[in-house]
């Protein structure tokens, strides 16, 4: 089988994971449309301030999940080195998370409103850099922690996977075949770009100093 359509597949079989709506599906046992609730997303934040702290953590765990699997199911499938993170398994892990977000983020059943990308980032962050997931957890945990505000730990994370995927690329010779490091660090480019396209009007809130905090009440 032709890279380009390993790539592809890799594609297809995210998407198809990313499809899997934890919160929306969640909602719907309880009885609730999620998208009609709070800021209508059906990602972690939403649900864990509509629904509660236990849908907060199974949506969590859920879109977690979903995307780490489909990065190791294309690497197990298409990669060509034993260790999952090594040769060229990596670029199939992103080309997975790029349709993992695409099927979260615009879920063709859902009228192409899904969540925000979030959840799916730390997944192919746990999966492509142990490394990157330690620091990503200081610094998302340490920025919410600090200021309540989920959405700039959320952009936060998404800086530091971009940066620190292009400085592994730079210095570290074993993640990935050398000739495929700039595409792949074209689709950790798209893939944070994705996160903070889908939190634009978020961002205007930080700048206005009216973003809502987290366990903050909504004001009547």
């Amino acid at each position: 089988m032709s890279l380009v359509l390993r790539r592809i597949i890799s594609l297809l079989i995210g998407y198809a994971f990313g499809l899997f709506q934890t919160g929306y599906l969640y909602g719907k046992l309880k009885g609730i449309d999620i998208r009609t609730q709070g800021s209508g997303n059906s990602g972690t934040t939403n649900a864990l301030r509509t629904l509660g702290k236990k849908a907060g953590l199974i949506v969590l765990i859920g879109d977690l999940a979903k995307a780490i699997l489909a990065c190791f199911i294309c690497a197990w499938l298409f990669g060509d080195s034993a260790a999952l993170r090594g040769g060229n398994n990596v670029l199939f892990m992103l080309y997975a998370g790029v349709g993992c977000t695409l099927g979260h983020n615009f879920p063709f059943f859902m009228q192409f409103h899904g969540g925000k990308g979030v959840a799916v980032l730390g997944g192919l962050i746990i999966s492509t850099s142990p490394l990157l997931t330690y620091i990503g957890i200081v610094i998302f945990f340490g920025t919410v922690i600090a200021t309540r505000y989920v959405s700039l730990g959320s952009l936060l994370i998404a800086a530091e996977y971009l940066i620190g995927w292009l400085l592994i690329c730079v210095f570290d010779g074993t993640a990935l075949y050398r000739h495929l490091r700039p595409e792949s660090c074209i689709l950790a480019a798209l893939i944070s770009l994705m996160l903070v396209w889908k939190h634009r009007e978020n961002i205007k809130r930080l700048l206005a100093g009216n973003e809502r905090k987290i366990f903050e009440k909504k004001s009547e």
